[in-house]
């Protein structure tokens, strides 16, 4: 299973970016699909989360109503839009899939990650 995240990229405070995760080498609709961020000395965190067909998510409190995940299981592709962006947002976002199609916030519970890709938000 591999996932390839991208989209990720320099904005300003108030801007949008959509990130998207091709995930291949398996059913795609069989994982619930999740994003994540991490900033420098921070923990991982969770951001978003999507069921297998996309009836159910979840998000951080500190991304409700900016942040909006979604899935096309014809492309195996989730994506992550991203709306009036603040500097706290700034941190390396990675997709994950979870095989038992939850849609829990755990990062334990992903077992496949992309590599990550980059979100800058300048003020």
């Amino acid at each position: 299973v591999q996932l390839q995240a991208s989209g990720g990229g320099l904005v300003q405070t108030g801007g949008s970016l959509t990130l998207s995760c091709v995930v291949s080498g398996t059913t795609f609709s069989d994982y619930g699909m999740a994003w994540f961020r991490q900033s420098p000395g921070k923990e991982r965190e969770f951001v978003a989360v999507i069921s297998r067909r996309g009836s159910a998510t979840n998000y951080a409190e500190a991304v409700k109503g900016r942040f909006t995940i979604s899935r096309d299981n014809t492309k195996n592709t989730v994506f992550l839009q991203m709306n009036n962006l603040k500097p706290e947002d700034t941190a390396v976002y990675y997709c994950a899939a979870d095989p038992r199609g939850s849609v829990l916030p755990r990062p334990s519970v992903y077992d496949y990650w992309g590599k990550g890709t980059l979100v800058t938000v300048s003020s």
